[in-house]
């Protein structure tokens, strides 16, 4: 890695700290940043430097500290999967939901509360999980398995059939969620709206406990991968000329970023285009290096999940308004802007 990507890594990851204190820090019962590290120094038994009352340190450490890990966890998981499928199918415009990940699980969450019934989400296990949660889950794996299998051909992984089996997917998944959408009451709507347009106002400890391992696991697994899909970039005949193992990595890729995305969904429902605005710019800044992108992908999905959550539950205070709607708003417009500063010198559009 060059001197300037490792320089926007470690900016990337000082931006993140200050940002997860103000965030923090932010909303109807204003904490300060020094009040907010003094709660944290407090909470693990060393002396703190600004004072702060009870109700500051209940709401922070039960409601705010877990928010904000659970939108960094998720923010990295998206971000960091959008830039392993844009590596992979040497495509800028993919990312998980391409496959249909996304929208499968989305499917099999409105089936949940449509066909079985509010019961099924009263249904929680230890850690607070939902059984909603579980078939949510359920959902993306199964998709990702079905693409898989539709894209197999004689012992081979088709890239370009695995993209359009995802399109297929994602087309059936959606409509399916249309339909059971047109035929819920008014309270399975309330919970279909939840899952598709995404929320993290439910987080827990639990909950980050639970998601930590489906980020740190993909991550680590396709961080290996880096000079693997780095020979991607050369067509993927030319990568396994080099001794680049296509199939395993093309495998490996796609379960990991199911194992974070779906895990990611089922606990805060779809959050789109953190996936795949976030690393298109952090491409645009320090190249294609996989090596760097991944990191900086993590890091740059993180800062802008806890960004838009941020501004979620504080601008229409004290309503919510649904994070994925924030992610639109943010993402599209940058992205159309760097389509159309890049579009005469982008052949694929």
């Amino acid at each position: 890695m060059t001197h300037k990507k490792r320089n926007i890594v470690w900016m990337l990851a000082l931006l993140l700290i200050v940002v997860v204190i103000l965030s923090a820090g932010a909303g109807a019962l204003s904490i300060s940043p020094a009040q907010v590290l003094s709660i944290a120094l407090d909470s693990i038994g060393l002396e703190s430097f600004a004072e702060f009352n009870e109700q500051q340190s209940v709401v922070l450490s039960h409601i705010r500290l877990p928010r904000v890990l659970l939108a960094l966890l998720i923010g990295a998981s998206l971000s960091t999967s959008g830039a392993a499928m844009q590596a992979l199918f040497r495509n800028p415009l993919a990312d998980p939901s391409i496959i249909g990940i996304s929208a499968g699980a989305a499917l099999t969450s409105a089936l949940g509360i449509v066909v079985l019934g509010q019961w099924l989400n009263s249904i929680a296990f230890g850690a607070n999980i939902s059984m909603l949660s579980l078939l949510t889950f359920g959902g993306a794996l199964l998709t990702t398995w079905l693409v898989f299998k539709l894209s197999h051909v004689q012992g081979r992984v088709l890239v370009a059939t695995m993209l359009l089996a995802g399109i297929a997917i994602n087309a059936f998944a959606s409509a399916g969620t249309g339909f059971l959408t047109y035929t819920a009451t008014d309270d399975q709507l309330r919970s279909i709206t939840f899952w598709t347009l995404g929320s993290l106002g439910g987080a827990t400890w639990q909950h980050v406990l639970v998601m930590l391992p489906f980020a740190l696991l993909p991550f680590t697994r396709i961080f290996s991968m880096s000079k693997a899909l780095n020979a991607f970039a050369l067509g993927e005949t030319e990568a396994a000329h080099i001794g680049t193992p296509t199939e395993k990595v093309k495998r490996n890729v796609v379960i990991f970023a199911a194992m974070s995305v779906g895990a990611s969904v089922s606990l805060a429902g779809i959050i789109g285009f953190v996936g795949l605005v976030v690393p298109h710019i952090l491409r645009q800044i320090g190249g294609p290096d996989n090596h760097y992108m991944l990191p900086a992908s993590a890091l740059g999905g993180a800062l802008l999940l806890i960004f838009a959550d941020t501004v979620s539950r504080t601008v229409l205070a004290p309503a919510e308004l649904p994070i994925g709607i924030l992610t639109a708003i943010v993402g599209a417009p940058v992205f159309i802007g760097i389509l159309l500063k890049d579009r005469n010198k982008m052949n694929w559009l």
